[in-house]
């Protein structure tokens, strides 16, 4: 069996994540078991020698970056998936990714925490974890898919943004998401876009500046390279005494992802010129959100909403037009108030924002709750 050919599959969200990295064309997978993440490493342990691929179960999940990394600079698209825990434990390594531009994806499927927490239930805890998880100033790139089927499709994103941009993006899904099955429309391959990181040209030297994203060679191709960690000039060589090269190097790597924000932020949104009410809401959470506007029109009330695709960098934009027209704005959310200050700080002093968290248990935000909490906000309950 090679690449998964178009048509409609009946697939679970993990599986979905797996058959999408090797469509877009990722060779190499390391990984350590973790619960809710696991099938997206026995799906490719099976499925990636299948195309010539490579799928390595590592001692931990410091050594699963460590080998992702490495794979990339030996040209191979590659990826890693976690949980929370394991996420964690591959923060240090995930920064050192940021500072040598190395394009990778690591998928986390969230759990509930802190620590252990419960393994085997649903939370939306990492959010600002995927955004500030590691030190240092950088800028993230995390997608949020909410349907089986934005799994395969946000894969693909995710592998595109990070060969386009030269960086690690997150998908940040979540135990609901990973773990359903859905219906997938895989569209003809060749319809669907394929971005492959930039290549240097006979006689480059500069692999890290001169231009916003660099052209990156890989082992055994002939360039001399130097890749560390350490603040470090155009050609790769340490200056860690120098602010001036610091600076020039730190602004580019946030430059290359805030200058295009415009580009990656992604939403859906619906309503947003004209409602009573405003949502803010992402993965799984959102799913009620669908139902909650067909039951509060029938109470008269017009739901606007913003579902955020793209996690970071924030949509300050569309969410502020959210609150100019809806002037109340309500957060739900499986933890306890991440994306709520967000939404906050974009809407400014334009709408009231009013946080909506459930934690504990795995337990969905039901679009019964969410609409009890609509009528209780436009009603002046809250």
């Amino acid at each position: 069996m090679g690449i998964v050919k178009s048509g409609v599959y009946f697939w679970q969200g993990n599986e979905a994540c797996a058959e999408a990295a090797i469509v877009v064309g990722c060779r190499f997978f390391a990984g350590y078991p973790i619960t809710p993440a696991s099938e997206i490493a026995e799906h490719l342990a099976w499925r990636l020698p299948q195309v010539g691929g490579i799928a390595i179960q590592m001692e931990d999940e410091i050594a699963s970056i460590g080998a992702v990394i490495g794979a990339s600079w030996a040209g191979a698209k590659a990826m890693t998936a976690t949980s929370g825990p394991g996420f964690s434990l591959m923060q240090e390594s995930i920064g050192y990714a940021f500072m040598t531009e190395t394009p990778c994806v690591i998928v986390n499927v969230q759990r509930a925490g802190p620590s252990t927490g419960q393994a085997t239930k649903c939370a939306q805890g990492d959010v600002m974890q995927s955004r500030w998880g590691t030190h240092g100033d950088y800028s993230a790139i995390v997608l949020s898919p909410n349907s089986v089927q934005e799994m395969f499709t946000l894969t693909i994103r995710a592998f595109n943004l990070a060969e386009k941009y030269r960086t690690p993006v997150v998908l940040l899904s979540d135990e609901v998401v990973a773990h359903m099955r859905e219906k997938v429309v895989v569209p003809p391959i060749e319809t669907l876009e394929m971005v492959n990181r930039k290549k240097p040209k006979p006689g480059d030297k500069a692999f890290f500046g001169l231009e916003e994203v660099p052209p990156m060679p890989a082992v055994g191709e002939g360039f001399n390279v130097a890749v560390t960690g350490s603040t470090h000039d155009e050609y790769g060589i340490r200056f860690t005494a120098d602010p001036l090269v610091h600076r020039r190097l730190v602004e580019r790597l946030n430059g290359k992802i805030q200058n295009h924000a415009d580009e990656i932020v992604d939403v859906e949104c619906c309503n947003i010129e004209g409602c009573d009410v405003g949502i803010v809401a992402f993965g799984c959470t959102s799913r009620a959100v669908y139902d909650v506007v067909e039951e509060a029109k029938a109470n008269g009330i017009t739901v606007g909403y913003v579902r955020l695709k793209t996690l970071w960098p924030f949509p300050d934009e569309i969410v502020r037009k959210l609150a100019e027209a809806a002037g109340k704005i309500i957060v739900p959310e499986m933890n306890l108030r991440q994306v709520y200050y967000e939404v906050k700080r974009a809407a400014g002093d334009v709408a009231k924002v009013v946080p909506f968290n459930k934690i504990g248990g795995g337990e969905l935000i039901t679009p019964e709750e969410l609409l009890k909490k609509i009528l209780e906000v436009v009603r002046g309950r809250d």
